[in-house]
């Protein structure tokens, strides 16, 4: 019987070194891990936005006109002439 409670002993011991141990790397390596995630997250978005860009552009595009019209002109009947009191402050 102290046998089997010895090694209970010993695996709850290695247990919890085990999780001292893996706790301190995260807390370590916490900084390079998640430059490392953002890293692929920016990649992978990257990646996503290039192949989808060409069909949306080709899309939204409208097509060039053959000939273009008059310039606007200055001046002109639809413009007001005054722009009515101001207003203080």
């Amino acid at each position: 019987m102290q046998k089997l409670i010895n090694v209970i002993a010993l695996l709850s011991g290695l247990t919890s070194a085990a999780l001292i141990g893996g706790s301190a790397y995260v807390l370590l390596n916490k900084d390079a891990m998640i430059e490392a995630a953002k890293k692929q997250a920016i990649e992978q978005v990257t990646a996503s936005v290039t192949e989808a860009l060409p069909g949306m552009i080709s899309g939204a595009m409208p097509e060039m006109p053959k000939m273009t019209g008059g310039a606007i002109p200055q001046g002109g009947a639809s413009l007001p002439k005054t722009t009515g009191p101001a207003m203080p402050f």
